[in-house]
């Protein structure tokens, strides 16, 4: 990073003119004191300003890279470190710190080539110390990157890395060891630790459209999409012609943009459009398990929230092969279940999702749903008497009460025990016609309440019962229903 300031310029932060009349002094003895009271943005003006009026001045560039370090803006520090040993080489304090920085980024030859120079120099007992305790250092290190490069040559991954460790604790700033690392990381399967190596590894150096590309196929091959997009982006905002980035960019893009869609016609409820979708990002990558069990997964949902149920139950069984603890696809099994009159098997998709999220309440009431239902299942199910599926409309509903009505009508029936059996049959078809009609009743047999159950309702209000006998109550329409049972 360089900083260029006209000698004319007024800094109005610090209040202090940097015109030509302000001498190098001035701005040398401000930047002092603003640095000793930490106001170092405000030292940094002057520090640029002594520079700018007296270019060969070494102590300078020397106290503006001890604000740089300060500020923690070593790469900027380092070349007015090196702009001081050029106008005053016999400055080993300057080549320390140059040396240390060096070391940091993992540049050892340079960085060994300033600590021997430093000990050559007849340097004071503490910066000798320092410059033979910092080489002994860089002597390890180079030893062990020789060892840690044999060992990711053999593919054992394993060594390299832990021998890369040691030698990142003090090059933190070493580009190439952190690639080799993430590379490593890849090849064990460790992504999230390879993630972490790349992200500093595209900071460290400005212009690293690999590491981007790099961290954009990771999370592709994660399935994370969004994140994939991200940093391919970032890749191409460096080289908008970068081969690799471009075409892996139209690849996600083109992902991006179905999976989004899909996710659209859910919401809109337009759920066979949405199973559509999905099939086709599973067309459109074919190869990432990832987005195929993403797919798959939404598909599951779509399919149970649009009621179709034995559809849902397999798509949603693939998943759950690879994902067994998948909590969001056993609340949409257990729902295709509860369609398919199948509650058994409901009760044991809740069950596996309760054990996994505690406190969901999709799943308690779910639960509780399925229970009553299976519980209901053994007693009456309304919808078994008329013989209609549990999406029939109204319409439907009354069609086949008048059917069964007419079949079972007790007048129909001369043997007495038939005649008994078609009352019982009757009074359950018109009972089924009546709650499966009242759309309040309807709703609450649904969710595992039989309105005509006095057990059921637990002392709650309910509508009428039949009690033997239709008082003006016609199963064929209106008018007057002129027949009489006789219960004895």
């Amino acid at each position: 990073i360089s900083f260029k300031y006209s000698p004319n310029l007024v800094l109005t932060s610090t209040g202090v003119k940097c015109g030509r009349d302000g001498s190098v002094d001035n701005h040398m003895e401000m930047g002092k004191k603003l640095l000793a009271a930490g106001q170092l943005a405000d030292a940094l003006s002057h520090f640029h300003a002594a520079v700018d009026g007296d270019p060969k001045n070494y102590m300078a560039y020397y106290r503006r890279a001890t604000v740089f370090l300060a500020m923690g803006k070593s790469k900027s520090a380092l070349p007015d470190l090196s702009k001081v040993i050029e106008l005053k080489p016999d400055f080993t304090s300057a080549r320390l710190q140059r040396g240390n920085l060096l070391l940091k980024q993992g540049r050892l030859d340079e960085a060994e080539s300033d600590f021997k120079k430093v000990l050559k120099s007849n340097p004071s007992d503490k910066e000798e110390r320092e410059a033979q305790s910092l080489l002994t250092k860089s002597d390890e290190i180079q030893r062990l990157v020789a060892q840690a490069r044999s060992s990711f040559d053999s593919q054992d991954y394993m060594t390299a890395a832990v021998q890369l460790d040691t030698v990142i604790e003090t090059c933190v700033w070493d580009v190439t060891s952190r690639e080799i690392r993430a590379e490593c990381f890849i090849q064990m399967g460790e992504m999230g630790k390879a993630i972490s190596d790349l992200k500093a590894a595209s900071k460290l150096k400005s212009d690293n459209t690999q590491a981007f590309y790099k961290l954009s196929t990771i999370y592709y091959n994660l399935g994370d999409h969004e994140m994939s997009l991200t940093e391919v982006r970032e890749c191409l905002k460096l080289d908008p012609d970068h081969k690799q980035c471009y075409s892996h960019y139209k690849q996600v893009k083109k992902l991006n943009k179905q999976i989004q869609s899909a996710e659209e016609l859910i919401q809109e409820q337009r759920y066979e459009d949405a199973v559509s979708k999905y099939e086709a990002v599973m067309k459109t990558e074919p190869n990432v398990r990832h987005f195929a069990l993403l797919a798959k997964e939404r598909m599951c949902h779509a399919l149970a929230q649009g009621q179709q149920a034995s559809r849902a139950i397999s798509v949603c069984g693939e998943v759950l092969q690879s994902d067994p603890e998948n909590i969001n696809v056993l609340k949409d099994r257990a729902e295709a279940y509860v369609q398919e009159e199948e509650y058994e098997e409901a009760i044991k998709d809740y069950e596996t999702a309760a054990k996994h999220s505690e406190n969901d309440r999709q799943i308690k009431e779910g639960l509780e749903k399925a229970q009553r239902l299976l519980k209901q299942s053994q007693k009456r199910d309304y919808y078994k008497i008329l013989g209609v599926k549990r999406t029939a409309q109204k319409k439907e509903i009354i069609k086949a009460y008048r059917k069964l009505a007419q079949q079972w009508h007790p007048d129909n029936f001369q043997d007495p025990e038939e005649k008994k059996k078609a009352e019982k049959k009757f009074i359950d078809i018109a009972q089924a016609k009546e709650v499966l009609t009242d759309p309040e009743m309807r709703t609450k047999f649904d969710q595992g309440d039989d309105p005509m159950d006095p057990e059921s309702q637990q002392g709650r209000h309910h509508h009428q019962h039949f009690h033997g006998g239709f008082q003006g109550f016609n199963p064929f329409g209106s008018g007057p229903f002129n027949f009489k049972f006789n219960f004895n």
